[in-house]
C-alpha cells in the first residue's frame, strides 16, 4: 500500500508483516527481544498511563473529580458586579427605595437632591400613589430666622427636626392644613416638600383632595393641582400629624424610591422661600428649590429663573 508523499517500493510505505504466536501479536523485525517480556512491558506500560491519567482527574485532598482537558471551558467571572450603593435599601430587583444614608446629607444638598426623585404613599387598603419631588425648601436650623427651631429652640411640636436624618415633620398650620418637612443633618434643620408631579393613583388623590379641600367642592381639579403645594401635597397623599415623627428610610406607608434619571440634567432654580415675610434677611435668601419649566410647581419665580439662566451662560462662557 502507497502512502501519500511516499514512493512506491520504499519499505517503510509496506504494511508491517506479523506472526502469530501463541501469546499474542508480534511485529516482525523485533530482533533479539524476548516476545512474552515485550508483551509483559506493553501490558505493564498501559497500567501505568491508565493510573497516571486517573490521578490527573482526582483532586489529592478531598479526592473530587476534576474536570477533564475536554470539559473545561470558559463561563462567566464569579466575581459579583458593582455592589449596590448605599442610599439603597430595598432588596435587588424591587424599586430601589432609598435609605438612611441618602438623607444623611446638609439641609441645602438634600433639598436638591430630593428633586426626581419619587414619594410613594400606600393607602390602607393597599393602593399605592407616586409623585415626583419638584420643589422643595431647605430650613437650615437654630440660626435660620425661618424655621421652627430657630434660637435652637426644641419643643413637642418640633421634636422631630432633632431627630436623626430621614424622620417625617408634620405640623399644621392655619389649624387646618398640614406640611410634611423630612429631617437633614444639623440639629433642627429639615427640607420641606412643596410639590409633586402626581405619577400613580391619580383619580384616588382627586377624591382624597375633594374630601379634605375646603371651599370649591364643586369645581373639578386639574392634575396639576393635585399636589402643587405643601399642603395639597399632603392632602393628595393622606398625611396628617400621625406621620410626624415617623422614620422615611422604613416606614411601610411613606417612602422615597429613586427617580429615573432624565435624559438630560434639568436646570434647577434656585429662589426666595415662600411665606415667610417675618423673617428679616432670611426671607429672601435663595433657599427654595425646583426644576425649571415644570409645570406641578406651587409658585414660579421668574426673576430667579432669569439669573439662574443667566448664571448657566456664565458657566458655559468659562468652558471654552
Amino acid at each position: 500500500m502507497t502512502g501519500p508523499g511516499l514512493p512506491a517500493g520504499d519499505p517503510s510505505s509496506q504494511t508491517p508483516q506479523v506472526m502469530l504466536r501463541p501469546w499474542g501479536l508480534v511485529e516482525r523485525g523485533q530482533k533479539g527481544r524476548d516476545p512474552l517480556a515485550f508483551q509483559l512491558s506493553c501490558t505493564m506500560g498501559q497500567k501505568k498511563q491508565r493510573a497516571s491519567d486517573a490521578k490527573r482527574h482526582q483532586s489529592p485532598s478531598d479526592g473530587t473529580q476534576t474536570p477533564s482537558p475536554k470539559e473545561l471551558h470558559l463561563g462567566p467571572p464569579t466575581t459579583l458586579g458593582p455592589t449596590r450603593s448605599i442610599y439603597f435599601s430595598s432588596p435587588e430587583g424591587c424599586p430601589a427605595r432609598l435609605g438612611s444614608a441618602f438623607f444623611d446629607q446638609p439641609a441645602v444638598s438634600l433639598a436638591r437632591a430630593f428633586l426626581g426623585q419619587i414619594l410613594v404613599r400606600r393607602l390602607d387598603d393597599g393602593t399605592e400613589l407616586r409623585g415626583r419631588i419638584v420643589e422643595t425648601e431647605a430650613y437650615l436650623g437654630p440660626e435660620d430666622e425661618a424655621a421652627h427651631s430657630r434660637g435652637g429652640r426644641q419643643t413637642p411640636r418640633n421634636r422631630g427636626m432633632f431627630m436623626k436624618p430621614g424622620t417625617l415633620y408634620v405640623y399644621l398650620i392655619y389649624g387646618m392644613y398640614f406640611c410634611m418637612n423630612v429631617s437633614s443633618q444639623g440639629d433642627g434643620a429639615c427640607v420641606l416638600l412643596r410639590a409633586l408631579e402626581p405619577l400613580g393613583g391619580l383619580e384616588a388623590m382627586r377624591q382624597l383632595r375633594y374630601a379634605l379641600r375646603k371651599g370649591a367642592a364643586g369645581r373639578a381639579l386639574k392634575d396639576r393641582e393635585l399636589c402643587n403645594g405643601p399642603s395639597k401635597l399632603c392632602q393628595a397623599l393622606a398625611i396628617d400629624r400621625s406621620f410626624d415623627q415617623r422614620d422615611l428610610a422604613r416606614d411601610e406607608a411613606v417612602w422615597l424610591e429613586q427617580g429615573r434619571p432624565a435624559p438630560s440634567e434639568p436646570a434647577v432654580v434656585a429662589a426666595a422661600r415662600v411665606g415667610i415675610g417675618q423673617a428679616g434677611e432670611w426671607a429672601q435668601k435663595p433657599l427654595r428649590f425646583y426644576v425649571q419649566g415644570s409645570p406641578w410647581v406651587s409658585v414660579v419665580d421668574r426673576a430667579a429663573e432669569r439669573d439662574t439662566q443667566a448664571g448657566a451662560r456664565a458657566c458655559s462662557h468659562k468652558d471654552f
